[in-house]
């Protein structure tokens, strides 16, 4: 006896349910006189009645009703698996974890993660927030899948992605001397307090930078851990401080003003992951949206 291929499947569950050949032939959307010959084919081919003819319609034979209840079995399995499929797609019963800097999560993963919703609107999104130091650990224990950075992770199991870059901007208390400057230098900040984060952090020492390349040496009058902290107290006129582009990157700030810093400057992204691991859709998806919006970012004119 030949085996039975998926399409004499298809057709015999199609007669099964519809019961005439017209009515299995509308159902696959094929000529009535093929689903005969292959239904007539079929039964020759495992010489097995599989249907009685009775008064125009077509009734499983009951010979053939353990082959009935494994066509049954076999089409809830694919539709079982059709629901798998489209769960999947959307996101359901499965979990998206990754980081982000400080910076990034401040306002950049927010707007990447609602373009992740949209696309996938049942999926579980689990964000953390990182320091560099936390980095590694997060990766090589597979706590997540990426983390995005404001620096790259030299370690040999950690692999270090370009994704985006800018400027550093100056942030002003709302009402300060140099709020209305179109642009402000560093040279115009030596006499102010000046808020910021600790230079031995690699991302402190990205914003104390432009002071070290011009030859200043100035010292803070507070420091917090995270940009948001500097931004904040920025806010309450406690000092000024420079803060990179993507750590501001929301409309309205009231109570600050955001300046051009006026000497060069530059703060990169990276998607950091660990070596070799395999990412899931879901993953590269994210990583094109944060690559999508801390672009976007990086040319968005200051509005204050």
């Amino acid at each position: 006896m030949r085996d039975i291929t998926l399409r004499q499947i298809e057709v015999i569950r199609a007669v099964m349910l519809r019961g005439t050949i017209i009515g299995a032939a509308e159902y696959l959307g094929v000529s009535a006189p093929g689903i005969s010959r292959l239904l007539k084919h079929t039964e020759e081919t495992l010489n097995l009645r599989l249907f009685e003819r009775r008064g125009g319609l077509f009734v499983p034979s009951v010979e053939a009703q353990a082959v009935f209840d494994q066509i049954r079995t076999v089409y809830r399995g694919v539709e079982n698996l059709q629901l798998a499929l489209d769960s999947l797609k959307k996101g359901q019963n499965v979990q998206l974890a990754f980081a982000s800097a400080p910076s990034v999560a401040q306002f950049i993963a927010a707007r990447a993660i609602r373009n992740i919703r949209a696309q996938f609107p049942d999926l579980y999104i689990d964000l953390n927030i990182l320091k560099i130091e936390e980095t590694v650990d997060y990766l090589l224990l597979e706590r997540g899948e990426f983390v995005i950075m404001s620096s790259a992770v030299d370690n040999p199991g950690i692999d270090s992605e370009l994704i985006a870059e800018t400027s550093l901007v100056c942030v002003l208390p709302e009402g300060h001397r140099l709020a209305e400057e179109p642009q402000i230098s560093v040279f115009d900040l030596l006499e102010e307090p000046l808020v910021g984060i600790d230079p031995a952090d690699p991302y402190g020492e990205l914003l104390m930078r432009p002071f070290v390349e011009n030859g200043l040496e100035v010292t803070h009058s507070m420091r917090g851990r995270f940009a948001q902290t500097v931004v904040s107290l920025v806010r309450h006129g406690l000092g000024v401080a420079l803060i990179d582009r993507f750590s501001v990157a929301e409309v309205y700030m009231p109570g600050i003003v955001r300046r051009p810093l006026k000497e060069p400057s530059c703060i990169r992204s990276y998607v950091v992951t660990k070596q070799g691991r395999v990412l899931s859709s879901f993953a590269e998806y994210a990583i094109a949206q944060f690559r999508k919006e801390l672009t976007l970012a990086a040319t968005e004119p200051l509005t204050r």
